[in-house]
């Protein structure tokens, strides 16, 4: 599949471009996770040995940064805030004709039912530069970060979460409801829950109930923005940017179906399932491959929740995930029963040396393109990243951007990965 040297033409039309999202590049933010970070800078680059070097590859090129706690602080990020105009610069000068961005929610509502008019002008003005560089944007309206007022009431766990985030969003829709044609309302509920609430790796209260019950929320977060968009705006299309595995039985015996079965229907079809009727698009943002092959002492990890698949790992990113260029194939294929365009919101890697990224988006294309000859309907490939970004609790030693930062001088410099990237989308085909 996808193995030939033909050149592989992509539909006219198709939109090419990044992703970002606005804690990650925007800078000088004060959130839940702002404030988070600054109680657990100091342990998370305290336990950083203890959890990366017996595994991760090239542990000690990175150890100087992830053992120091400035690292776990967001801080003024890649400055994208004020820096935007000079970023999109760069979009255009690659070629790109479209870029996700969230808003940050902190910034237009600070305070509950005060909205910042100054801050909702400043992502006014960040679509009319989208714009007039000719590039589609597409917003995410939550990309994981709270307003602290509501983060102290619970975030997802207050009941009247799902009823502000509707007003929120609609606020935003109509101070951009002429330029903005594309909305997803959430971005990963499901890697978002897991994270903060399952394992508790990230700002939320750690349970198993809790977890259940943010998922229902989003859920419901989901439902009550779509139907408050559309009311304000029926020619908006609204969707979800949502993380989808590519889980393989391998060999194909009939327990290890049954695991595949089991994780389809949790991880990638649960928030599809209850939201159907709510989706004008779909935003697949694509990882991770899973190969199944179920052993009895595998059942303590299952039960646990933290079963991972038994990967060959012939190549891996600077952070030891598979890349795995053809899953996405069976991501977007899987993804054609709900009937709906298909953009491709993420995919990428990280890899500071810009070593195999030129490779690894090359092979994803040619396995998209078989995707779209087999009839999903594919319109649109967003990298993840631009820049390169803060990493969560990770912070900033993962390097995923097409576009290199120096943090220190916020100096950018354009990967030739990216030149390559710009390549393909000059020709529109791979």
């Amino acid at each position: 599949m996808g193995r030939s040297d033909r050149p592989r033409r992509f539909p006219e039309g198709f939109l090419w471009g990044a992703s970002t999202s606005a804690h990650q590049v925007e800078g000088g933010q004060h959130n839940d996770w702002s404030e988070w970070e600054k109680l657990n800078a100091d342990r998370l680059a305290g336990s950083a040995e203890r959890t990366y070097a017996h595994w991760l590859e090239g542990w000690d090129r990175i150890k100087p940064q992830a053992t120091d706690p400035a690292n776990y602080l967001s801080g003024l990020a890649c400055d994208h805030y004020h820096r935007y105009e000079a970023d999109f610069d760069i979009m255009h000068q690659l070629g790109m004709n479209a870029y996700r961005f969230s808003i940050e929610w902190s910034r237009v509502e600070p305070a509950e039912g005060r909205f910042d008019e100054a801050q909702i002008e400043h992502y006014r003005r960040v679509v009319a530069a989208l714009r007039q560089q000719g590039i589609e944007p597409f917003v995410t309206l939550w990309h994981w970060t709270f307003p602290v007022w509501l983060s102290d009431e619970g975030g997802w766990l207050s009941p009247r979460s799902t009823r502000l985030f509707a007003r929120y969003a609609v606020k935003m829709v109509q101070a951009l409801r002429l330029d903005v044609k594309f909305w997803m309302t959430i971005n990963e509920p499901e890697e978002y829950s897991a994270s903060a609430y399952l394992w508790g790796h990230w700002p939320g209260r750690k349970g198993f109930w809790r977890y259940l019950a943010v998922n229902r929320r989003l859920v419901q977060a989901h439902r009550s923005a779509y139907h408050a968009i559309k009311r304000v705006n029926p020619d908006a299309r609204v969707g979800v940017a949502k993380n989808n595995n590519y889980f393989e039985p391998f060999p194909r015996k009939l327990i290890n179906g049954l695991l595949k079965a089991s994780a389809d229907w949790w991880k990638n079809d649960y928030f599809f399932n209850r939201t159907r009727g709510c989706h004008d698009f779909i935003g697949l943002n694509y990882y991770y491959h899973d190969r199944l092959d179920f052993e009895w002492s595998d059942v303590g990890q299952i039960l646990a929740g933290s079963f991972r698949g038994k990967n060959e790992n012939r190549a891996v990113s600077d952070l030891g995930s598979e890349l795995y260029p053809q899953g996405i194939y069976h991501a977007l294929t899987d993804l054609k029963k709900y009937g709906k365009p298909i953009y491709i919101t993420e995919n990428g890697l990280a890899d500071a040396a810009d070593r195999q990224r030129a490779w690894f988006i090359a092979e994803t294309l040619k396995n998209v393109h078989q995707a779209i000859a087999d009839g999903a309907d594919v319109r649109g490939y967003l990298h993840w990243s631009l820049l390169d970004n803060f990493e969560w609790d990770k912070g900033f030693w993962p390097r995923f951007g097409l576009v290199e930062v120096d943090h220190r001088t916020l100096e950018r410099r354009v990967r030739p990965s990216a030149c390559e990237y710009s390549r393909i989308i000059q020709r529109n085909e791979v």
